[in-house]
């Protein structure tokens, strides 16, 4: 009788502790809130910029040497103004950040690029 009393409260003891487990796990997750969210697939074109009125400053102690180069860049119909730009002087090589001048006018300083080498302007903007 002992035995059978001993089984039945010590079934009856775990039976609780998984209730009072299963409960709390339950209001744990019932705390979880995930905001709304969407997610999608889609395509449209990218419009770009209008590069112009480029110009180069040549190094005043070594004039082979770039010091920098300065353009305008407008954004073409649907796009909005640039707010990061880099430039390439030679094909393959290193990239420059442009700061915004003025306006439209953007300007990269530029180092180890000589005229001689320079022989690709190639200009990437984004929003």
């Amino acid at each position: 009788m002992f035995v059978s009393r001993f089984f039945n409260l010590r079934s009856l003891a775990l039976l609780v502790l998984g209730l009072i487990l299963a409960g709390s796990a339950y209001a744990f997750a019932a705390a979880n809130v995930v905001p709304e969210s969407g997610a999608g697939d889609g395509n449209n074109t990218i419009s770009g910029y209008t590069v112009s009125a480029v110009s180069y400053t040549l190094n005043s102690t070594n004039p082979a040497n770039l010091d920098s180069v300065a353009f305008d860049i407008v954004a073409t119909a649907g796009a909005s103004a640039p707010t990061t730009v880099k430039a390439q002087l030679v094909s393959g090589g290193s990239w420059f950040s442009c700061t915004q001048g003025s306006g439209n006018r953007w300007s990269c300083s530029v180092t180890g690029v000589t005229a001689l080498a320079a022989d690709n302007l190639r200009v990437v903007a984004a929003q």
